[in-house]
């Protein structure tokens, strides 16, 4: 009987202590890694949540700090009027749109997007500034942006462009004699023969 039972217990694995061995090492190396990872996610997770929360305030004070400049750059380029930024979703500051409202002189408080080219034209250029009165660039490209404004606005325009070339060194591509003549180097193609152009630049001070 005790035969019978030893044959069908089959044979002996003369390893079986060595690969224990194995396995136990191989569980204590896989959980030290299974920690490793868990305290990575850990560590992570907390970045994440102080990054947020860095964001969340710089972006609260810049918003609050460049909405207050735009009313102000907004009524001087317009000689009067209201403007501001609002929230779409003030619970959520990081993935909230931003809408745009503009109140030009004599007319009612609307939405951006409904006022004529020029105004438009007028209030963008009033955010761009507003945006560099708080994180100046070091230089800026303006591609005709002063061609839709009259002239009235053209000269507020100018006056504020030159009020913040000391900040940020302005490229504008334009055809307003008005804007060329703040600038210290005029670039510009001539026609001196028909159908030939010629290159010119001017040093002005």
């Amino acid at each position: 009987e005790m035969r019978e039972r030893l044959e069908r217990m089959g044979p002996v694995n003369v390893l079986a202590v060595e690969q224990s061995q194995e396995l136990e090492e191989r569980d204590r190396f896989l959980t030290a890694q299974r920690q490793d990872l868990v305290e990575s996610i850990a560590e992570m997770d907390q970045a994440i949540r102080k990054i947020d929360r860095t964001s969340k305030e710089r972006f609260k004070e810049a918003f609050t700090v460049i909405n207050q400049h735009f009313g102000e750059i907004f009524k001087q380029l317009f000689g009067g009027g209201t403007a501001g930024l609002s929230l779409l979703d003030e619970d959520d500051l990081l993935e909230s749109g931003i809408d745009v409202m503009a109140q030009p002189p004599g007319k009612r408080l609307q939405n951006v997007m409904l006022l004529s080219g020029g105004e438009k034209a007028l209030t963008a250029i009033s955010l761009l500034f507003a945006i560099f009165q708080y994180k100046p660039s070091p230089f800026c490209i303006l591609d005709e942006v002063d061609a839709p404004l009259d002239d009235a606005n053209i000269g507020r325009f100018v006056e504020m462009l030159r009020s913040m070339q000391q900040h940020t060194q302005f490229i504008v591509i334009t055809h307003n004699r008005k804007t060329m003549e703040i600038a210290n180097r005029l670039y510009g193609v001539t026609m001196e023969e028909s159908g030939v152009s010629k290159l010119i630049s001017i040093q002005l001070n």
